[in-house]
């Protein structure tokens, strides 16, 4: 307690300059806490998903996430896709158990989102893969060698305006209503 009366009369008798450098500081401190407590680290996910080992069996990122060609959200494959092949290959290892238990139990997989965008953002996997022919590699890294799928990139305004600054129709791009509907 008597700490914090020191500091309320340190602050009291500070100039205003200190004061609203510190309110700043204190501001952009909120914000930075709270932009990295959005995404839970990927290595929590219920199931340990390897995608390393799926692309070295030969499986593609657009078999898993259709939706990416189609739609504005990749998806996530259901239970029903991944039991499709874990029917009767993998059976007996220890990932693969947890997947056939969610099946069992008619439950969907609690899958912890790796990458997030603000509400406020209007994105579609649609017109960036299927339209502007952009790789999955483009946005999420090299996640076909990943045994644990995380955020390769910040993905914020200025990342993004940075690839539209290169595209044929930058101007169009850097648009506000492109992003924000």
């Amino acid at each position: 307690m008597k700490k914090l009366r020191s500091l309320i009369t340190w602050m009291s008798n500070s100039p205003l300059h200190i004061k609203i450098l510190l309110a700043i500081f204190i501001g952009l401190s909120v914000v930075i806490i709270s932009v990295g407590a959005g995404t839970p680290p990927p290595d929590q996910q219920p199931i340990g998903f390897n995608h390393k080992a799926m692309v070295s069996k030969g499986v593609s990122c657009l078999y898993c996430h259709s939706g990416a060609m189609r739609s504005e959200t990749a998806g996530i494959p259901s239970e029903q896709k991944c039991m499709g092949c874990h029917k009767s290959i993998a059976r007996d290892k220890p990932e693969v158990a947890k997947l056939i238990g969610y099946w069992n139990h008619q439950e969907a997989i609690p899958w912890i989102r790796v990458n997030t965008l603000p509400r406020f953002v209007h994105y579609s996997h649609q017109v960036h893969v299927a339209g502007a022919g952009l790789n999955c590699e483009n946005c999420h890294g090299d996640v076909g060698q990943m045994s644990v799928d995380k955020p390769v990139v910040q993905m914020n305004m200025g990342w993004c305006l940075d690839c539209h600054k290169k595209q044929s129709n930058a101007q169009q791009l850097n648009s506000c209503e492109t992003c924000h509907k």
